[in-house]
């Protein structure tokens, strides 16, 4: 009788310890799936900005290199999505009056661009922006 007891005692540990290992076990697979979620996500994201801002420095880049600088508002709409939605893309370009340099003297023909990439996801809007300066003569003799 003795020993059926122990026995019984002995199973009943072994069975606890099974449980208590496989809860162990889904904790610790719980923990890195939701890691390696969070780390694909991440990973979306970036790929996403990247995608961004290499649409933002070509756009800047085509509108630094124009022989003649117009004032005004162009907008495009590219066929290179970022993630289900169209991007598309603003350039401003302004002529900068009152532009000074260090020494006082007045900044003629200087010009500011501003590119904006708009695209709509998870919901709602979302836009990202480059501008610089660039000297109106710039390409000319």
């Amino acid at each position: 009788m003795r020993a059926n007891c122990q026995s019984r005692k002995a199973r009943g540990f072994l069975m606890m310890e099974v449980v208590l290992a496989i809860g162990i076990f889904a904790i610790a697979a719980t923990g890195f799936a939701v890691a390696l979620a969070r780390t694909s996500d991440a990973a979306a994201l970036a790929q996403r900005r990247m995608q961004i801002t290499r649409i933002l420095d070509s756009a800047l880049r085509e509108a630094l290199s124009l022989p003649v600088l117009e004032e005004g508002t162009t907008t495009v709409s590219l066929l290179e999505e970022i993630g289900a939605a169209p991007v598309e893309v603003d350039t401003t370009i302004e002529i900068l009056n009152e532009l000074t340099n260090q020494d006082g003297q007045l900044l003629q023909q200087m010009y500011r661009i501003e590119v904006t990439a708009n695209w709509y996801q998870d919901g709602a809007w979302n836009n990202e922006t480059a501008e610089t300066w660039r000297y109106g003569r710039l390409y000319q003799p």
